[in-house]
């Protein structure tokens, strides 16, 4: 069983020597034609890593031939599939930038936007990549309405929307949570209106969003704070809005789960503007 298995493991060796050996080979080969052949060898196998470096030493040459198209193209696949989101995405621009009417370049369109999407990061961090993902679908759709790929394409746009809109949700609930820190309510507002403000924006911005309700909480919530905290010559002005709010938060949401809360802040707010 040793001698089997160490066999094994020698006949292995010599086998990823031997593949070293050619890549090396090939790599430092002058011959155009046959870096291109096994650099889609190397791409087919799932050999990314061996793709793009040969693939790099040669799309500037390739240019203008017949494999000028499938190379670029190639390449920026082969980053896509290395997950190197950034370099893929400026491949594949490259590609429809070069290639506007070529063989692949619908693809290359879809996938400016998809190696964008794959490159966003979670909703707390900053959103710039999740921005220009959202534009490079827009554009793909508009550039090509009946594509292949616009059910995807149009479904990627609604993911991208929900994470800005949760990034928007996190920063309001970030503002809330913060109340009276870093300021004084006393003084004439703080961060309550600063979480009123970026929930009512989000709101006017993605009206469609499933998180409506969860904004509307948090306005809700800031605004009897902010009444609650203000100075006496801002308390009545100040508890009528957020008694308003909440009668507006019922109508629109009769069934939610902060109702009892919403009915508790309207008997509060009574208690200052019935007089």
């Amino acid at each position: 069983m040793r001698k089997v298995l160490l066999s094994t493991i020698c006949s292995s060796v010599l086998l990823l020597s031997s593949c070293i050996n050619e890549y090396n080979q090939v790599y430092k080969s002058d011959d155009y034609h046959y870096k291109y052949e096994f650099a889609k060898q190397s791409f087919v196998e799932g050999k990314y890593q061996h793709a793009i470096t040969l693939l790099e030493t040669i799309v500037v040459q390739e240019k203008g031939t017949d494999n000028g198209q499938e190379c670029l193209y190639m390449l920026a696949m082969s980053e896509y599939c290395y997950k190197d989101y950034q370099k893929a995405a400026e491949y594949f621009k490259k590609y429809y930038q070069s290639y506007p009417k070529g063989q692949y370049a619908e693809l290359a369109k879809f996938y400016v936007g998809q190696s964008l999407f794959m490159d966003t990061p979670e909703p707390r961090l900053d959103q710039s990549s999740t921005i220009s993902a959202i534009s490079a679908f827009q554009e793909f759709l508009d550039v090509y309405p009946d594509a292949k790929l616009k059910n995807l394409a149009q479904q990627r746009l609604f993911d991208l929307q929900d994470k800005l809109v949760m990034k928007e949700l996190h920063s309001a609930q970030l503002y809330y949570n913060l109340g009276t820190y870093f300021g004084n309510c006393t003084s004439g507002g703080n961060n309550y209106e600063a979480c009123i403000v970026t929930s009512e924006n989000a709101l006017k911005d993605y009206p469609f969003m499933s998180k409506r309700e969860d904004f509307s909480v948090l306005i809700m919530k800031s605004k009897y704070e902010l009444a609650r905290q203000s100075v006496e010559s801002k308390k009545l002005e100040r508890f009528q809005d957020a008694e308003d709010e909440c009668y507006g938060f019922l109508n629109e949401f009769p069934d939610s789960k902060e109702r009892s809360l919403a009915e508790k802040y309207i008997a509060k707010c009574k208690e200052v503007t019935k007089d």
